[in-house]
């Protein structure tokens, strides 16, 4: 990891944002980040961006859409092979406790794992697939992780640019935001809960029985009114045999 740090500061132009830019894109396509992490790599871009290196708004844009692109590359390997990709080489790499946690993980917090993931290493390389797995509605799945791919990215560069030097205490301060942003997310998500556990319970305590409908009304509740002109079919009597 030291040597791939020591790689990125030493690069310049665009050298450094191709490297930054598939580092990311691979983290969740390709499992990388289960090696390298890539809050990493961004915070080594912020902090060569602090340095003037970089142009903060182009590498935020790169990294959004790397972020975004290889959590849905992740998700599409999910879907389209299944289990089975626990069994090939790429998946037996991973290993079967690293797969159980992350099916724990996503069983547990649900759509809310794809944003929390994100700012938990092992998690942000493994949900996205986990979540193509366990058939998570794709525009749910998307709609998370616009969210938590755009916090983490203002946030991890963020902190990148404010070091402008000391990685070590910058990947700490990393480390203690992440615990409290996934706080803040699940207090959130129990207060919504919470909400609209009392919304629904307001209303079921406040509602009133509907009234009976009216002999010939309409489904709507309307009366039938007969037209004009028309009079009732007059009644058949068959002939005598």
């Amino acid at each position: 990891m030291n040597a791939v740090i020591s790689t990125l500061l030493g690069l310049h132009g665009p050298a450094v944002y191709a490297a930054i830019t598939l580092l990311v894109l691979l983290e969740a396509a390709a499992f990388v980040g289960l090696v390298i992490p890539s809050e990493t790599v961004v915070l080594v871009g912020g902090i060569l961006a602090a340095r003037g290196n970089l142009s903060l708004p182009l590498l935020a844009g790169l990294v959004t859409v790397a972020a975004v692109a290889g959590d849905s590359m992740g998700y599409a390997i999910g879907r389209r092979f299944g289990p089975a990709i626990q069994q090939n080489r790429a998946g037996q790499w991973v290993g079967p406790a690293r797969w159980d946690k992350a099916h724990a993980y996503v069983q547990s917090h649900g759509v809310l794992a794809v944003v929390l993931g994100r700012w938990v290493g092992m998690m942000r390389a493994l949900v996205p697939a986990t979540a193509g797995i366990v058939r998570l509605p794709y525009r749910r799945f998307l709609a998370a992780n616009l969210v938590g791919v755009a916090t983490w990215v203002v946030g991890v560069l963020a902190l990148g640019y404010a070091a402008t030097g000391s990685i070590t205490a910058a990947q700490s301060t990393l480390g203690n935001i992440s615990t409290v942003g996934i706080a803040l997310v699940l207090g959130l998500a129990m207060t919504m809960v919470l909400r609209k556990h009392h919304r629904a319970k307001a209303q079921a305590s406040s509602g009133e029985p509907g009234s009976a409908a009216t002999p010939g009304a309409s489904p709507g509740g309307a009366p039938r009114r007969r037209l004009k002109g028309l009079s009732a079919a007059p009644a058949i009597t068959p002939e005598p045999s």
